[in-house]
């Protein structure tokens, strides 16, 4: 077995590369997989969105299985988790590289669908799942203390902050020009070569992820444990209240979140006429969540993860909807007005994760059974269908808006609908993730500390 040295800095920074290489794929695809998609392959929206939306009906299977993998597999010498990063890390970057080959739109159409159908398929459901469900579920077994575990929540997010500052300020300085009519135009080809770097970037971040990283937490697992079916499993966690809750958030706030990324393209190039404005835009949002970054041990740590978050999401919702209200034409306004909104936002996702390690920790006080790999898989799942549906209700809202892919403008009114959209939407979703959390999870300050006391004196039981 590895030496397992003290938690420390070097898990921190780890953690921080996993999900850094994860979004280098998954913010990438979330923003600009839709605008690619259409702008450049040609597809309809509502094609596009029934493809993602048909896609979770496999993640369905996959993530759960996934998870019971994971479960149920004897360790390998460097851990439960770990070795899913050594082994998928490539071919989760090249299947990820792949769905943005630009060559493909002179295809027939059919082909066109067939080899969208497959490459997504292939990136979504099978390598990332592969990845990303063992990196998720590591967080709990690196570290048994509550603190610790909030600060990977936050250096996770942190991880997934800086892949959006990449993502968000460089892709559209890049992937964007004006033509000689003054219309914002996508260049095909750069759109590949921005696939081909972010996926070397990726494998670079999960190495680094995989090498500064090690599992401490250990437990015994009995062996009628490993013969529970899944159903039996699944149902099992339906009873589990925290968990339901944070799966809804999780798919509502994706929904939200995602929807507003995607949508913000649109809202450039036709609404306030400036596709590159939003490198600005993300920018200056993302800002805001590096700036909570050093207070939320300390925020968490005097009011709690239940407490922060659901101001968070009471904070966003509001100034969401003053955007709708207002109409703004200005970008500086819009901007400024939505780095308000993803302060909001911002404090809820730096502790998203620390609330799936306190629901481990509730599974297994409620049923003395250990589940990292399949509560995180159904909570996978839920962000997956999160991301699905805000690329499914963004493609079907551009279909029914009157939007035109082949265009080079829209009309005035298709703009102001895109505007409806991209802030009425997240104003609702956020609000309702406010109630949620504040009014059905029930895990607050002082529930988690009590049942991280609960497994302290467990654990002590099993070493004696």
């Amino acid at each position: 077995m590895e030496n397992k040295r003290p938690f420390g800095l070097r898990d921190k920074l780890g953690y921080l590369f996993g999900d850094f290489g994860n979004d280098f794929s998954f913010i990438f695809a979330s923003s600009y997989l839709m605008v690619f998609y259409t702008k450049v392959l040609g597809l309809s929206g509502f094609a596009v969105g029934l493809l993602f939306l048909a896609a979770r009906v496999v993640d369905a299977f996959t993530d759960v299985t996934m998870g019971r993998i994971v479960d149920t597999m004897e360790p390998a010498k460097d851990g439960r988790f770990r070795p899913w990063i050594r082994r998928m890390c490539v071919p989760v970057a090249v299947a990820s590289t792949i769905m943005y080959v630009y060559v493909v739109r002179d295809w027939p159409y059919g082909a066109k669908m067939t080899y969208v159908v497959i490459t997504y398929l292939l990136w979504s459901s099978f390598c990332y799942t592969a990845i990303n469900i063992p990196y998720g579920s590591m967080a709990s077994v690196i570290s048994a203390d509550a603190g610790e575990r909030a600060s990977l929540s936050t250096c996770r997010s942190l991880g997934a902050s800086l892949a959006s500052l990449v993502i968000g300020v460089l892709v559209p300085l890049f992937i964007y020009e004006t033509d000689d009519a003054g219309n914002q135009i996508v260049i095909p080809v750069r759109f590949t070569l921005t696939a081909v770097v972010f996926g070397v970037l990726s494998v670079i971040c999960y190495v680094l992820c995989y090498m500064l990283c090690r599992e401490r937490v250990t437990f015994a697992k009995k062996k009628e444990e490993k013969k529970e079916g899944i159903g039996a499993l699944l149902k099992s966690l339906a009873k589990n209240r925290p968990l339901l809750a944070v799966v809804c958030s999780a798919l509502i706030l994706l929904l939200a979140t995602l929807l507003a990324q995607t949508m913000n393209n649109y809202l450039f190039l036709d609404y306030f006429k400036n596709a590159r404005a939003v490198s600005v835009l993300n920018l200056v949002s993302i800002g805001g969540m590096l700036l909570l970054a050093p207070f939320i041990s300390k925020i968490t740590t005097n009011y709690g993860k239940k407490e922060a978050g659901a101001f968070g999401m009471l904070l966003a919702g509001i100034v969401y909807l003053l955007i709708f209200f207002l109409r703004i034409r200005s970008i500086p306004v819009f901007t400024l007005l939505v780095f308000f909104g993803m302060l909001g936002t911002g404090l809820f996702n730096m502790i998203t994760w620390a609330f799936i390690t306190d629901i481990i920790d509730y599974q297994e006080v409620a049923t003395g059974k250990r589940e990292d790999g399949t509560v995180y898989a159904v909570y996978s799942f839920a962000r997956k269908l999160g991301q699905a549906l805000a690329g499914g209700v963004g493609g079907f809202a551009l279909t029914a808006i009157g939007y035109v892919s082949e265009a080079p403008a829209q009309t005035a009114e298709v703009s102001d609908r895109i505007y409806s959209v991209a802030t009425l939407i997240p104003g609702i979703c956020y609000l309702l993730i406010f109630l949620i959390m504040q009014f059905w999870y029930p895990l607050g300050k002082k529930e988690v500390e009590e049942n991280a006391a609960a497994l302290r004196e467990k654990r002590n039981r099993e070493s004696l």
